[in-house]
C-alpha cells in the first residue's frame, strides 16, 4: 500500500482539549516570562538614568542616554561596524580553530586510557595557567594584528571544548558499547550509534559554554595590543575617561554574548531533539 493511500484511510489525529489546554498555558507563561524580562530591563535603565547624576557622580556611571548617543555617534560614523567587524572575525576563527582541534584531541583522548593518563599532568598544567598570562606571550609569538587575537580566543575554546569531549567519550555507557558489539556494530556503527549520540550533551554544552569566552579572548586581546576591534574602542574611551564610551562597548558584548547564547540554545534543542522522546 502507498503512502498516498495510508493517508487517506487513516484519519488524522487530533489533539485532545486537555493538550491544546496545556500548551496554551505554556505559550502564556512563556510570553509572560518574556514581558517580565523586557520589564525588568527598562526598570533597571530607568533607576540607572534616575541615579546618574542625583545619587552617584556621572563621571563614574554614565547614563543610558548617553551611552545610547555614543552608540549613535559611533553608527554613524562607521567606528562600531568596523570594530564589530574586527572583533567577530577574531572571535569566530578563535572558535572555530579551537572547538576543532579541543574535539579531536578530547575525542582521542578520551578513547585511549593510555594516551590519556600519559598527557594527563601536561594538559592540567596547562589549563592551570590563567590564560591572560599568556597574552604576552602570544604576542610575541604572533605579533600585535588579528593573529594574536585569533591565538587566545582559541587557547580558550580549546580547554572547554576538549574537557568536555574528554568526560563525555569517557561517560558512554560499557554496557551500551557492549550490546552494539554483540549486535554486529562495526566501529564506524558504533561511534555514530552509541558514542557520538551519547557524547554530544557534553561537546554541545562545551561548545555553548566556550562561544561568550572566545568574545572575551578575542576582547582581551585587543585591550592589550590593538589598534582595532571593540577591546579597543574600551581601551581608548577608559584612556580619555569617556565613561559612557567604555559602557557603550560593554552593551556591545553583552548583547553580542546575549544573542549568540540564544541562537546556541535553539541549535542544541534542535540538535538533541531526540531527548524529549525518551
Amino acid at each position: 500500500m502507498s503512502d498516498k493511500a495510508l493517508e487517506t484511510e487513516l484519519p488524522a489525529v487530533q489533539p485532545s482539549a486537555a493538550v491544546l489546554q496545556v500548551e496554551r498555558a505554556e505559550a502564556r507563561k512563556r510570553w509572560g516570562i518574556r514581558i517580565g524580562q523586557v520589564l525588568i530591563g527598562l526598570a533597571i535603565l530607568g533607576i540607572w538614568q534616575f541615579a546618574s547624576g542625583r545619587l552617584i557622580d556621572d563621571f563614574f556611571i554614565s547614563s543610558p542616554i548617553a551611552v545610547a548617543v555614543k552608540l549613535w555617534i559611533w553608527t554613524r560614523n562607521g567606528t562600531l561596524a568596523n570594530a564589530f567587524a574586527y572583533t567577530m572575525q577574531a572571535m569566530v576563527l578563535g572558535f572555530i580553530i579551537g572547538s576543532v582541534s579541543g574535539f579531536i584531541i578530547g575525542f582521542l583522548l578520551g578513547r585511549s586510557d593510555t594516551a590519556a593518563k600519559l598527557f594527563d599532568p601536561y594538559i592540567t598544567a596547562i589549563y592551570c595557567l590563567p590564560k591572560i598570562a599568556l597574552a604576552p606571550l602570544l604576542i610575541m609569538w604572533f605579533g600585535i594584528g588579528l593573529e594574536s587575537k585569533v591565538a587566545m580566543a582559541a587557547l580558550i575554546v580549546f580547554f572547554l571544548v576538549f574537557l568536555n569531549t574528554f568526560a563525555g567519550v569517557r561517560d558512554v555507557s560499557a554496557i551500551h558499547i557492549n550490546a552494539a558489539r554483540i549486535m554486529g556494530a562495526n566501529g564506524w556503527q558504533l561511534l555514530r550509534y552509541v558514542i557520538f549520540p551519547s557524547a554530544a550533551a557534553w561537546v554541545l554544552t562545551g561548545l555553548k559554554v566556550s562561544v561568550p569566552y572566545a568574545l572575551i579572548g578575542a576582547v582581551v586581546g585587543e585591550l592589550i595590543s590593538s589598534n582595532r576591534g571593540i577591546g579597543f574602542l574600551i581601551g581608548q574611551a577608559s584612556g580619555l575617561f569617556d565613561t559612557a564610551g567604555v559602557f557603550a562597548g560593554l552593551v556591545v558584548l553583552a548583547v553580542t554574548g546575549m544573542v549568540l547564547n540564544s541562537a546556541l540554545k535553539a541549535l542544541e534543542t534542535h540538535l538533541l531533539r531526540w531527548r524529549e522522546l525518551k
